[in-house]
């Protein structure tokens, strides 16, 4: 990859970069490098752009947000802390159809009379 041959011929310093999706992949591979990774929530670095939004902008934003010293960062998450939000995000995403079939049934049965409890562990004797 030729971003990590470029910060490995660096010497350590500190690499600023937006939270997005993929900088903690980032953040964890030039961390191995002796780099000090800093992700920065994006809501903290729109309101330092000064000109159109384009990567040149970004990039300077993010500079100079990053020198701030009462900047929070957002800590660099392990591949395991990743993945255990990926199980609870994708879980969620599983929930959501089932709850509003549920309450689609519990409406359309209505319709009919027939009065179901809510939620999903309901049992009717």
């Amino acid at each position: 990859m030729q971003v990590l041959e470029l910060f490995s011929q660096l010497p350590p310093c500190v690499v600023a970069m937006e939270a997005c999706g993929c900088a903690h992949f980032w953040g964890r591979e030039i961390g191995k490098l002796g780099h000090d990774a800093r992700l920065i929530p994006p809501a903290y670095v729109k309101p330092f752009v000064k000109r159109q939004k384009d990567d040149a902008a970004d990039a300077e934003a993010i500079c100079e947000v990053a020198v701030r010293p009462t900047m929070p960062f957002v800590p660099v998450k392990s591949e395991e802390t990743q993945g255990a939000a990926m199980v609870f995000r994708v879980r969620e995403l599983q929930i959501w159809p089932r709850t509003q079939a549920i309450n689609a049934l519990r409406g359309h049965l209505a319709e009919f009379g027939q009065i179901v409890p809510q939620g999903a562990a309901t049992h009717q004797s």
